[in-house]
């Protein structure tokens, strides 16, 4: 007997010995020496930290990200007049970077690059991991910003690099146009700032932007890739009731707090008229395709008949679905009351519209001074972020046809579908100004959303270089076009 566990514990060890040896002889693959690159282009923005709180240049702030930036591309060749990096006189440390590649063609209208390079608050304590350093793990990258927008961001710059260094001429300019303030409404925002002050440097036929990128299933395996054009508009609204207020004791019939709370539930009954872009009705025309039931039955419907209370009603349970067909408007923030045992003499509330495309600030906040159906309540617009694009860009065969080509031969069989974006992105600035601007990444994330603007976010490493790869592609064969 004791000899027999001598023996297990003897071939325990040689098992365990060649475990080890094995684990020795099968490294995980090296990159390629352009990947690696790459990859410490990307380490280094990611570690940059863009919190519009961060005031430090030496751990962050975007001007410190943009001099970081252009380093790189001055060090693949590019003479300093083609690199600047700007700030606005009264935001020295939102800064951005703007630089160009010029083509053989002068008549050629150039393309734009755009991504942002701030990223949303991260709370060091709320988070597994530190937010603001790089940490490949599990097959994922993990840092805030890792996915928006320094994936995107990063790539650019990298794509530049490898189009200068392998002394690639373009037919048309290539720019790219790195910028401050996306993530925080009521900031300076980089991408406005230069479409109403440096609205020549970044003329372009088109620009690619964030905003839409590929969806995976739970195994991990493509499902769709998306390509967006146009966007709904972000609005707040301002609900207000005032009264004389009085002692708590001494009960009116009219209260500011139960005003302002029946006004919020009739907003909420309502559903604004559904309503479909060539993108959107693309995006639930193939969607049905791959939807099981009963949710595809409910999406044909609408396609069919936008005008289906059932469907329309079913399709309330998809967050992402509704808010995309037609303008939605909730409440954020509520504020009421000053003693407690008080009446109220003042209750506000923040509504948060998305506005879809082709109507209206003033008209969606008729609609809801309507649905209050209280002369009591006030309802005002309070900031807008942008001017309002009432026609989104069109999918043209120029744009459509790089990204069907590069695609087929990365995703074969994996269906391209156009989509309207219910979120706010920085195309909002150039598309008023007279520039197409197209979401389009290549990098798929999976169902949960890797922890975008939350705890803990994330991409796949793969989809970061699948992306990396595609978006490179993309852009040489868009550099082509004249």
């Amino acid at each position: 007997m004791k000899r027999a566990m001598m023996t297990a514990a003897c071939l325990a060890l040689l098992a365990a010995a060649a475990h080890a040896q094995t684990s020795v002889r099968t490294p995980a693959p090296a990159l390629s020496p352009d990947k690696a690159a790459f990859r410490a282009l990307y380490k280094e923005l990611v570690e940059t930290n863009t919190e519009l709180s961060n005031k430090d240049e030496k751990t962050g702030t975007c001007t410190t990200a943009a001099k970081r930036m252009a380093a790189h591309l001055t060090a693949a060749g590019y003479p300093a007049a083609d690199v600047k990096v700007w700030t606005a006189p009264e935001h020295p440390l939102e800064g951005g970077l703007f630089a160009v590649l010029h083509g053989t063609d002068p008549k050629a209208k150039p393309m734009l690059l755009l991504a942002h390079i701030d990223v949303v608050e991260a709370k060091r304590a709320d988070w597994t991991r530190d937010p603001f350093t790089l940490i490949e793990e599990g097959g994922y990258f993990y840092g805030r910003g890792t996915s928006d927008d320094k994936a995107e961001a990063s790539v650019w710059v990298d794509t530049m690099v490898r189009l200068k260094q392998e002394g690639f001429k373009p037919k048309r300019d290539i720019k790219i146009a790195l910028t401050c303030g996306e993530e925080t409404a009521g900031a300076f925002n980089g991408a406005e700032w230069l479409a109403t002050h440096e609205r020549k440097l970044i003329d372009a036929e088109f620009a690619l932007n964030e905003g839409a990128g590929g969806r995976l299933d739970k195994a991990g395996r493509p499902v769709i890739l998306n390509i967006q054009a146009g966007e709904k508009f972000p609005q707040n609204y301002q609900l207000e009731v005032t009264n004389p207020g009085g002692h708590s004791s001494r009960p009116t019939r009219v209260n500011a707090i139960d005003e302002l709370a029946h006004a919020l539930v009739r907003i909420e009954d309502y559903q604004f008229p559904i309503k479909f872009t060539d993108a959107s009705r693309a995006y639930f025309t193939e969607m049905a395709k791959l939807t099981p039931e009963p949710e595809a039955g409910q999406m044909r419907a609408l396609l069919k008949d936008t005008t289906d209370k059932t469907a329309a009603e079913a399709m309330r349970d998809d967050p992402g679905a509704n808010g995309m067909l037609h303008t939605t408007c909730i409440p954020t923030m509520l504020s009421g009351g000053h003693a407690t045992n008080a009446q109220p003499q003042r209750a506000t509330a923040v509504v948060n519209c998305r506005i879809f495309p082709g109507e209206t600030v003033e008209a969606v906040r008729a609609k809801l001074e309507s649905l209050s159906a209280d002369p009591g309540v006030k309802v005002t617009v309070m900031e807008t972020r942008s001017p309002i694009s009432l026609k989104p860009p069109p999918l043209t065969p120029e744009i459509m046809g790089p990204v069907k080509q590069v695609a087929g031969e990365i995703w074969p069989g994996t269906p391209i579908v156009p989509t309207l974006t219910a979120g706010g992105t920085d195309g909002a600035f150039l598309i008023p100004a007279g520039i197409p601007t197209y979401g389009l990444t290549g990098m798929f994330g999976d169902p949960d959303g890797n922890g975008v603007h939350g705890l803990n976010e994330r991409i796949r490493v793969k989809s970061l270089y699948d992306g990396r790869d595609f978006l490179y592609r993309v852009v040489k064969l868009y550099a082509a076009q004249g």
